[in-house]
This record gives C-alpha cells, sequence and structure tokens, in this order.
C-alpha cells in the first residue's frame, strides 16, 4: 500500500519477535531440544498447547497481571500440569529453553536485507519484550545488532510494551524529537500498535494473515509483507 501525504520518517522502531525474526521457528526449535535432552516425547499438539499457554502469559504481562519472573516459570508450570508431566525441573528446563531461543533464530521473509537497504537512510530501532540474554543473543548471532541504532529490551527498562514506561523511556533516549517523524513496525496489536498510539506516534502494523483489527486498535498503516514497509516510507526499489 502506498500511504497519501507520507510523513517525513527519520526513526524506525522495529519489534522483532514476529516482526523481524521468526518465533515460532525458535520456540519449537528450542522445545523440541529440551523434550529432547530430559528424554520425553514432545508431539505437535503439545507445542500447541504450549504456543497458547506461553502466549496468554505475555498478554497478562502487557496488561500488568503477572510479573516477567511469573510469567517465565509459570508458563512451564502450566504446560506441564495440562499435559501431565511430572518430574521435571520446572527451573532448570526454563534455563535450557531460554538458552536454545538465544542460540536459534530465522528471519521473517527478507528482514535483514530490508533493514540494512534502510541503514543510513533512517535511524532504526529494536523495541522488544523479552529476557535481555535470550533478545541480546539472537540480535547479535542474527546480525540485527550490528544494523541497529539501539536495543531496548523491555527486561533492562523494567517495563513491557505497551506500557507509557517503556515507550517514554525509549523516546526519551532517542535523538529525534518530533513524535510525527517516529514510525513503530510491529506485529502485535496489543503491544505494538497500541503502544504506538498511546505514545502518540505513527504506527504500521505488520500484519501477514491479513485479519481484520478491533476499532481500537487502528494502525496508520498496514502491511501483510515486510517489503511493502519500502512504500510506506515512500522508496521505490
Amino acid at each position: 500500500m502506498k500511504p497519501e501525504n507520507k510523513p517525513n520518517f527519520t526513526t524506525l522502531l522495529w519489534d522483532v519477535d514476529g516482526t523481524l525474526l521468526d518465533f515460532d521457528y525458535s520456540m519449537r526449535h528450542s522445545l523440541r531440544s529440551c523434550f529432547d535432552s530430559i528424554g520425553r516425547p514432545l508431539t505437535g499438539e503439545m507445542i500447541d498447547g504450549y504456543r497458547r499457554i506461553n502466549d496468554g502469559y505475555w498478554k497478562r504481562l502487557e496488561r500488568g497481571e503477572v510479573t516477567k519472573q511469573e510469567l517465565l516459570s509459570g508458563r512451564f508450570r502450566d504446560f506441564f500440569a495440562e499435559y501431565g508431566l511430572t518430574g521435571i525441573d520446572v527451573e532448570a528446563f526454563r534455563r535450557d529453553y531460554e538458552a536454545g531461543l538465544g542460540n536459534t533464530y530465522a528471519f521473517q521473509e527478507d528482514a535483514l536485507t530490508i533493514v540494512k537497504a534502510l541503514q543510513g537512510h533512517y535511524r532504526q530501532y529494536v523495541v522488544t519484550n523479552g529476557v535481555t540474554a535470550v533478545q541480546e543473543s539472537k540480535l547479535k548471532l542474527s546480525g540485527l545488532a550490528e544494523v541497529m541504532d539501539g536495543i531496548f529490551i523491555s527486561e533492562t527498562i523494567g517495563a513491557a510494551k505497551p506500557s507509557p514506561v517503556f515507550f517514554d523511556y525509549c523516546l526519551g533516549q532517542l535523538e529525534e524529537k518530533d513524535k510525527g517523524r517516529i514510525l513503530m513496525i510491529g506485529d502485535s496489536l496489543t503491544s505494538d500498535i497500541l503502544g504506538g498510539i498511546q505514545a502518540g506516534i505513527r504506527t504500521c502494523w505488520y500484519n501477514p494473515g491479513e485479519k481484520e483489527p478491533p476499532q481500537e486498535y487502528r494502525a496508520d498503516y498496514e502491511i501483510s509483507v515486510l517489503q511493502q514497509i519500502y512504500e510506506v516510507l515512500g522508496i521505490f526499489v
């Protein structure tokens, strides 16, 4: 899509998991590795169950209903209980899972090519909810860290998207002070888009599934493939 009256953006805030990187790939790979290490079978149904439980915990974190530590351990306690898995050290499993997430990555489409093409033309930052060690490892291994002008991680900041505390901190660190020239790009309506709306900056929803958003989460722009960000920015390649 080509926007009308294109703003003169200078600064791009990128979400990571589900936007630049394929979180589902890393999640499945790490979960399988952990189950292999403890000698337990893992079915596709169980992976879907973990995904549901994990997503639920992250939504609760966004709403301020649980702490990060409650999320990190609670998702596995609930998962093991739902599938009758006993005799597993939850904390050891959690640590191994997080290590696996940090060491495994796959790009969404040609995300690295896109951010490299934009490098030098826009200031680009990562804004992500997640465990600091996990996110820093993935960003370094993937090469995204060296492209970005800065990295903002919720665990380090002490607040998660969509909290105004998170966005106020990030915006306070940016060279660009004109909110009209800052664009938030992400796949999550409840963290990326809502957070951007509340912060008073423009938002671009990455919606590969072409879902219909609720009215309260209407982004300024919507793309179904990452390459369409060029059109949002008025770049023709």
